[in-house]
């Protein structure tokens, strides 16, 4: 099986991305251990969507439910997207990858962080 082809559009913000999760990990406090899974197993949602024109990340949630946050930073560089925002008490960072459009993100608040892994495309 070929891989497809992936759009030219969507890292320079002229259509809006969808994401999803893969593979999350968090881990508490210095001395806490770390679980790795599903985002829902770890309460981070399995999908989102970014908006590049808006500077908006919404995470969508099962039932309807979903949360936003702005985008405070955001630029191309070396083939990536990168991302970076504050939200809730946390900062978040995002990359995704220009040939793969695979994504990378880490959370972190206070005594707690998280790494997330997925794949992006346009919507």
């Amino acid at each position: 099986m070929l891989p497809l082809p992936l759009p030219a559009t969507g890292l320079d913000g002229s259509a809006p991305l969808l994401c999803a999760t893969i593979d999350a990990i968090e881990c508490g406090g210095p001395s806490a251990e770390c679980y790795m899974g599903a985002a829902e197993t770890v309460n981070l949602a399995q999908f989102f969507r970014i908006d590049l024109k808006e500077k908006k990340i919404e995470a969508i949630r099962q039932g309807g439910k979903s949360l936003r946050s702005t985008i405070m930073n955001h630029q191309r560089e070396n083939g990536k997207l990168i991302l970076q925002g504050i939200e809730g008490g946390r900062g978040w960072s995002l990359v995704i990858v220009e040939k793969t459009w695979k994504m990378s993100a880490t959370i972190a608040g206070d005594q707690v962080g998280f790494i997330v892994f997925g794949n992006c495309t346009t919507l």
